[in-house]
């Protein structure tokens, strides 16, 4: 995949098929429209998505909330997916104060060739987010290019959304978050060194301290799957502060994988966040702790046991 990011100067030789959007969290609504321009590749189109870096919202400090993907998480799905190329947009106060109408002439047609556009109603570009789908389709046969609407999915009667899964997320359901993004939500990094503690009681984890502005679900306890060197392993996750252990008061996330004892300090895996067992708490002891892990690693053992079953 071809990644254009840090500039406005940019040029696509071949037509192409595109996305436009924030795509946090990649839900199935996401997943939906980006089927569709992938699908155009039959047709000798590039799959290609446009968005915005940073996020209207970080630009403009409209919210505070924090993000379910990071970018380099986003990249890796998108390359999964298919895309081709994707644009990461320089958004400063110049570009996002850009007429619409530019924004379709000078970027979609004449720079990245758009012969096929797929858009939700709820797309927002250009200045004071006025570009929008009607304004894509009246548009569309001036300028040459296909539009093609996407319909909502729905689930219990709402539509999915980024706002919908990060309600979600910050309840700990991660069942419910996992139905609207079509896969478990995750949180992907680099190994670093923890405290150790895990090794002196026989329970050695990994380790991951996410980007500040990655959405982190409550501090607990949670069910398993992490991904590492193209296998899959089960394990049981703490999210949290670790108050028996340390003090230093920084969020981890770490990560007991059953029956593992390698060395993969410095690699990339992603944890896959099925299920919260339990809040996260102080013991009295570190003896006290070591029992509670115990009892939570035969506990999922259990829970992944019945997982396998099933599928």
């Amino acid at each position: 995949m071809q990644i254009i990011c840090g500039t406005t100067d940019f040029e696509i030789e071949e037509k192409s098929a595109v996305a436009i959007g924030k795509f946090d969290g990649i839900h199935q609504g996401h997943q939906k429209l980006l089927d569709c321009i992938t699908g155009q590749k039959e047709q000798g189109l590039k799959a290609v998505v446009f968005t915005f870096d940073p996020p209207p919202s970080v630009l403009f400090q409209t919210s505070s909330a924090k993000e379910l993907m990071t970018k380099e998480e986003k990249r890796k799905a998108f390359s999964e997916m298919g895309i081709d190329i994707l644009i990461e947009f320089p958004l400063t106060y110049e570009t996002a104060a850009m007429e619409p109408q530019d924004y379709i002439e000078e970027f979609l047609v004449r720079r990245m060739r758009a012969a096929y556009i797929a858009a939700g109603t709820d797309v927002s570009f250009g200045a004071k987010g006025a570009g929008n789908y009607m304004l894509l389709l009246s548009m569309a046969a001036l300028l040459g290019y296909e539009l093609q609407l996407i319909d909502k999915v729905c689930y219990n009667g709402r539509e999915i959304s980024s706002t919908y899964v990060k309600e979600e997320v910050e309840r700990g359901n991660m069942e419910t978050a996992r139905v609207l993004l079509g896969s478990p939500y995750s949180v992907s990094g680099t190994v670093v060194h923890g405290k150790q503690f895990g090794r002196t009681i026989g329970m050695p984890t990994v380790n991951l301290l996410p980007g500040t502005r990655k959405l982190l679900p409550p501090n607990g306890v949670y069910y398993s799957e992490v991904i590492m060197d193209g296998g899959e392993y089960y394990g049981i996750t703490n999210i949290g502060y670790k108050p028996t252990v340390s003090e230093e008061g920084q969020i981890g996330v770490e990560t007991y994988i059953y029956g593992f004892n390698g060395d993969i300090y410095g690699k990339e895996i992603t944890v896959k966040l099925l299920k919260f067992k339990r809040p996260e708490r102080k013991f009295s002891g570190k003896e006290d702790l070591k029992k509670q892990m115990m009892k939570d690693i035969e506990e999922g053992k259990n829970f992944h046991t019945e997982i396998q079953m099933k599928g």
